[in-house]
């Protein structure tokens, strides 16, 4: 009698197993926010996470960031003359955005906005470009090092300071849905918000998540293309790139990515870096970064890093469009394509 129960317990969990496998299933959640788009999918035997929990999340941190807001957070401390109290969202980004200007020597920079206004890539139009006198005079409200961070009092040394978090904050807000997610008691999902993503898995049959990693096109007049497709369970991939956010001055395109050193916008050899890190706010911090890298600075600048690896897309010295990309990405490419 023991021998056939144990035979019958033996037959059943397999079927057991695979039910809990079926139950799992794939919802999908599409918005807007923080002007881009959003898209959440995740398994789960029930519909467990809402659009408007998702929306509420990121209206909050628009509340503290988003410079399009005029009464946000971010708004009120470029207004203010001598800095303001921070709240949890912004504080946990401007202690990462010290850390990134620090390991990259001052090339990440927050305080480019005046910057990054002038050359017409912020909130207002701008008429016209900005010529070397103005820059040289915007030149003195740029640097961190104008910028103190004491008892969660962000304050400035000069009432001209102004903050852009755009390179960043996106990368965080990644993270925080993910963090939702993950007090969801969900373990297979993907955030993605304007292209930054991160990812848990497996999924619940066993596979790893698919996705594409974009590159610009061979012709000018070609939307991106896929160039290839990686393989992850776990961490987040982000991407900065100057073949989508630009301004044309004649024949000649005005990156968005502004060299706080110069006041000019960069002029690099990168088209665009693909960066993976286990969290979103450390790749998009690093990513742009990158940008104002050379080939074989990033390269040695990310293999120094545990836990960073990247894709980099580049003209090399003949202007044509070549591709490199460090060990560790190379694991992470799949031979099948991406869906």
């Amino acid at each position: 009698m023991a021998l056939r129960n144990l035979l019958l317990l033996l037959v059943s969990l397999p079927l057991l197993f695979s039910f809990t496998r079926e139950e799992q299933r794939q919802y999908t959640i599409h918005g807007y926010a923080q002007g881009t788009d959003y898209t959440i999918k995740y398994f789960a035997a029930d519909n467990v996470v809402t659009k408007a929990q998702i929306d509420s999340i990121l209206g909050v941190i628009d509340a503290s960031m988003s410079l399009y807001k005029p009464v946000s957070l971010i708004s009120r401390f470029n207004a203010s003359e001598k800095g303001l109290k921070l709240d949890m969202h912004f504080e946990k980004v401007i202690r990462k955005s010290f850390e990134v200007n620090r390991e990259t020597r001052g090339i990440f920079d927050v305080t480019v906005k005046p910057l990054v206004q002038a050359w017409g890539f912020g909130v207002r139009p701008a008429g016209s470009f900005p010529d070397s006198v103005q820059i040289r005079s915007l030149l003195g409200c740029v640097g961190m090092n104008n910028l103190k961070l004491q008892g969660g009092m962000l304050k400035k040394q000069k009432p001209c300071i102004q903050v852009d978090l755009n390179g960043i904050a996106q990368g965080y807000s990644v993270d925080v849905v993910a963090g939702f997610l993950d007090q969801r008691k969900l373990k297979a999902y993907v955030v993605e918000i304007g292209g930054e993503l991160k990812i848990r898995g497996p999924k619940p049959d066993g596979s790893a998540f698919r996705i594409g990693v974009e590159g610009p096109a061979d012709r000018p007049d070609a939307g991106p293309l896929l160039k290839h497709t990686i393989v992850l369970n776990n961490g987040a991939v982000t991407t900065s790139g100057n073949y989508r956010k630009f301004l044309q001055l004649g024949n000649s395109r005005i990156s968005h990515l502004i060299d706080p050193k110069t006041g000019y916008p960069l002029q690099s050899t990168m088209i665009s870096v693909t960066l993976y890190a286990q969290d979103a706010i450390t790749a998009d911090g690093y990513d742009n970064a990158l940008m104002a890298m050379n080939v074989d600075q990033a390269l040695a600048f990310v293999n120094a890093r545990k836990g960073m690896e990247a894709y980099l897309i580049y003209h090399n010295e003949k202007g044509q469009v070549a591709d490199t990309m460090t060990t560790g990405f190379r694991q992470l490419i799949a031979d099948v394509p991406a869906r």
